[in-house]
């Protein structure tokens, strides 16, 4: 694995017991610049997962509790008369960090979930007529508790085609929650985690994923994936061209941290379902055939034939 990878993933393992492969996606989808929507119940380390990363990589942190009452100019800021200067004042929403904990973003109005996702877009926020860039990075975390749907305000699938994957964390297993009771008796693990790369650096890193080479058969390959789920029986909207690039970038962003400079199937293969299964809308019969979306995907997986790996390095 590459180094630096290597360093950041195991520090965060420190916070995050028996969660390996969410600590590793959640990494990939930052390095290949994306955001992470984690549909989980509460209490299973969905905060502790993004102040950890954003403790390890050196990122400015906010945090937003979405709840109804809170409206767009919450998320991008606003704009206010100072009398003392006379003129007027642009204060910053929640959205001006390198790192954004969208806390339960089904608990709150549709024009204010509108408003985040048009950030996460853009990358910018232009308020009054006037636009300001984010920092560098930007990265949101979002969250939303499947349990309960009183009070929610479901995502438009065009909005959930703005998070380059979804995870859910899932409880610990049981010597996970024991090491998890035994390191929360005297102190906060978090309050331990160590910064292992700056913010430069992640660019850096970032930088050099979009560098991984990736040759015409892989690109057919995501293109065969993503056409079966266009023409799935069982699928009423397939993966668009944007979910298609964002498994080609996810692929990059695996081979990176697996230590190569090019991809392989198995770099798609990994990170489809994650990218993919909240991208597409099943039937009403699925419901009869599947019990989650990931069936369908993993169907799909089993029938397009993978490419040969020979000389894909060099292709």
């Amino acid at each position: 694995m590459n180094h630096k990878s290597q360093e950041v993933i195991d520090e965060i393992k420190k916070v995050m017991k028996g969660k390996d492969d969410v600590i590793k996606k959640a990494f990939m989808a930052i390095l290949a610049q994306g955001h992470i929507l984690l549909e989980d119940i509460p209490g299973v380390g969905k905060t502790t997962l993004a102040l950890a990363f954003s403790k390890v990589m050196g990122l400015d942190f906010n945090r937003i509790q979405f709840t109804l009452d809170v409206v767009a100019s919450d998320v991008t800021g606003f704009t206010m008369y100072e009398k003392e200067q006379g003129t007027f004042i642009f204060r910053h929403g929640a959205v001006m960090c390198n790192l954004l904990l969208a806390d339960e973003i089904n608990r709150t109005s549709s024009r204010t979930q509108a408003a985040l996702l048009e950030v996460m877009e853009e990358k910018k926020v232009t308020v009054d007529g006037k636009t300001y860039p984010l920092p560098v990075p930007f990265h949101v975390i979002a969250t939303q508790n499947p349990v309960g749907s009183y009070g929610t305000q479901l995502l438009p699938q065009s909005q959930l085609d703005r998070f380059m994957i979804k995870m859910s964390i899932g409880y610990p297993d049981f010597q996970s929650q024991v090491e998890i009771l035994k390191d929360r008796q005297i102190e906060q693990p978090l309050d331990l985690v160590r910064e292992v790369i700056s913010r430069e650096e992640l660019i850096e890193m970032q930088q050099e994923v979009s560098r991984i080479h990736v040759s015409d058969a892989i690109l057919e390959y995501i293109t065969h994936l993503t056409e079966a789920t266009r023409e799935h029986p069982l699928i009423v909207q397939g993966i668009s061209p944007r979910g298609a690039l964002a498994i080609s970038k996810i692929a990059k962003a695996n081979a990176f941290v697996t230590g190569r400079d090019y991809v392989i199937p198995e770099d798609v293969i990994d990170l489809f379902i994650d990218t993919c299964n909240h991208r597409i809308i099943l039937d009403q019969k699925s419901k009869i055939t599947y019990e989650r979306s990931h069936h369908v995907l993993e169907e799909i997986l089993a029938e397009i034939k993978t490419p040969d790996i020979q000389g894909m390095a060099m292709n």
